[in-house]
């Protein structure tokens, strides 16, 4: 399929599209689900399979059984909860994340640390770091993560729990899924400044609405992100 026109591509972004220029136009949000706080399910097709992928699966409603890949970035409660990995995995699910993460957990495991790259079946993740700067929630000595996923389709970054850090400059991603709450990550005047410094094509707000932050917040980020393209998605059951 052709890429859309110039002329195609500003009369879109006039109308409030976002474009991708891969297999087909759409937008760069179809396919990301918020299961609310961190959490987040991603899916594409990848050569006529449906892949699903999990970051961070907490307080799932129902048991989908549908994961394909599920990434752990750290093993605090609302990032790491075994009882909901259980709802999402199924028989052949790969479990990635930091080593103290996968312990105790059973199934096909993949410990990784920030720098790491993995291809699982059409499903490419890049480990990055995740850590505090000004205190100790996450201490960057842990090696706990972010992931930029590609699924075929717009590079997903998650940024795990972190706040601005230096190697941010040198992540590549569309879309940037950022923690907003404060506390124990970014604030939104902080994750503004992330979005700055990643210059994704979208943004969306997470961490916020359940242990920390608020909808607040998530508007406050998108106002301070200026011309970066901000999602605010609604939390979704899964």
């Amino acid at each position: 399929m052709r890429r859309p026109s110039p002329l195609l591509t500003l009369v879109l972004i006039v109308m409030g599209l976002t474009v991708w220029s891969g297999p087909a136009v759409a937008s760069l949000d179809s396919g990301i689900t918020w299961l609310g706080h961190a959490s987040f399910r991603l899916e594409r097709r990848i050569a006529r399979q449906q892949k699903v992928v999990y970051i961070d699966p907490w307080q799932i409603t129902g048991a989908p059984h549908d994961a394909d890949v599920v990434l752990i970035t750290h093993p605090h409660f609302d990032h790491l909860s075994p009882s909901d990995i259980g709802r999402v995995a199924k028989g052949s699910t790969v479990l990635v994340g930091p080593p103290d993460c996968l312990k105790g957990l059973t199934g096909t495991l993949h410990p990784v640390k920030p720098g790491d790259h993995l291809q699982l079946d059409g499903v490419s993740v890049d480990v990055v770091p995740a850590y505090n700067t000004s205190t100790a929630y996450h201490p960057k000595a842990n090696g706990w993560v972010g992931y930029i996923v590609d699924l075929g389709g717009p590079r997903i970054y998650h940024a795990g729990d972190t706040d601005v850090i230096p190697e941010m400059s040198s992540f590549k991603a569309d879309v940037a899924l950022l923690p907003v709450g404060g506390t124990y990550t970014m604030t939104a005047d902080q994750a503004a400044m992330a979005a700055s410094i990643l210059d994704p094509k979208l943004a969306i707000p997470m961490h916020y609405g359940s242990v920390v932050g608020s909808a607040a917040d998530a508007q406050r980020f998108k106002d301070a992100c200026g011309s970066i393209s901000v999602i605010i998605l609604p939390r979704r059951s899964r």
